[in-house]
Formats: structure tokens, C-alpha cells, sequence
């Protein structure tokens, strides 16, 4: 299997907005749905990827642990749902509901934020401060389907504890790792190539 590191964007960059569509709930979701968030989780993830398979019931866990803390937990699936039938609003609502994702989880169809976001593989993680800057980077934890490792969330939770509790952004950072999203023909960024 393909493993694709994320890009690890500068920190302090600002969440570019979007508006998307939630296709659970059928509302548009963007930054400003969450006025009051402390921060903004905003997770790049999928349905058929292996890496997201092995944290899909952590990362649901996650979500509502955070979302009672003041933090808005957002997922994207931007792959191509042409090629990637697995990837579709119907399956995404399978998925939201069998997992528990008590958090919106949005169709990127034509796949501008995952460029915005300069996302490249699922799971990639943002995690942005109240004022949507970009405080954590990186991997959920270090297991990798295959390992032994448990599924825990450490390196997710441990940055948003401390965003939470004010403190500097941890250190080091560990990229994510996982498959590459799936763009449609021509779409592919540049800094993907």
C-alpha cells in the first residue's frame, strides 16, 4: 500500500474557509458554523483508506470527547468519488453512522479545500487555535496498520489538550501518513507531484 506523508504547512497559517456540504445532516458546514469554537480540528479523511480504517473508532471517540470541549471537529472526504465509489455521500453516511461521527462530515467534490489545505494523504490532521491558525500538524498517533501499536490518539490529543490549556504548540510534530488523496484527472496540485 501507497503511503503518502502530509505536507506539514508552516504553523501560525490561517484555516482557509470553505463552505461544504455536510452529507449527513445536508446543512453547508464552514468555520464560521462554529463562532464560539476554542479551535478547529479539520481532518482529511476517507472511507476505503487502510490508515483511516485502523483509527476510524479513535478518531470518532476523539470527536466527541473535543466537540464537548469547545473544539469543532470537521472531516472531509475530497477524493474522487468517480473513481473511488467507496468515497460516495451514501457510504460517507454509512460510515458517519456506524462510527459514531457525532461531527459533520463534508464532500470536498470539487477538491479546492484539500488544495487550500494543501492536504495530501487520509488522514491529514489540522488542528487551528480560536483564531484559525494552525497550531498542530500531523499524525493521529504512530500506528500504521500493520503494527502492534495501539490505537490511542496520543499525538492529537496531547496538542489539543495543550491548545486547550494555552500552552505552546507541541514539539516535534510527526507528519501523517496514509493514502494519497485520490484527484481527479488534471487536478493534482503541484505541490503533490
Amino acid at each position: 500500500m501507497a503511503r503518502t506523508p502530509s505536507q506539514m504547512i508552516e504553523l501560525g497559517t490561517e484555516a482557509p474557509n470553505f463552505q461544504l456540504p455536510d452529507v449527513v445532516s445536508g446543512e453547508t458546514i464552514s468555520l464560521d458554523s462554529f463562532p464560539d469554537a476554542k479551535g478547529y480540528m479539520i481532518a482529511f479523511i476517507c472511507n476505503h483508506c487502510p490508515f483511516v480504517q485502523l483509527i476510524r473508532h479513535e478518531f470518532a471517540r476523539y470527536g466527541r470527547e473535543y466537540t464537548e470541549k469547545g473544539i469543532a471537529v470537521i472531516a472531509i472526504n475530497s477524493n474522487d468519488i468517480e473513481a473511488v465509489p467507496e468515497d460516495a455521500p451514501d457510504a460517507m453516511r454509512d460510515d458517519a453512522r456506524r462510527f459514531g461521527y457525532k461531527f459533520p462530515y463534508c464532500l470536498d467534490e470539487d477538491q479546492s479545500v484539500a488544495r487550500a489545505y494543501q492536504a495530501a494523504c487520509t488522514p491529514d490532521l489540522y488542528l487551528f487555535d480560536a483564531d484559525r491558525k494552525l497550531y498542530y500538524r500531523g499524525q493521529f498517533d504512530s500506528t500504521r496498520p500493520g503494527s502492534d501499536r495501539p490505537v490511542t490518539g496520543e499525538d492529537l490529543r496531547n496538542a489539543t489538550d495543550a491548545l486547550l490549556a494555552g500552552q505552546p504548540a507541541p514539539e516535534p510534530q510527526h507528519p501523517s501518513l496514509g493514502c494519497n488523496i485520490k484527484w481527479k484527472p488534471g487536478n493534482e496540485p503541484a505541490y503533490f507531484a
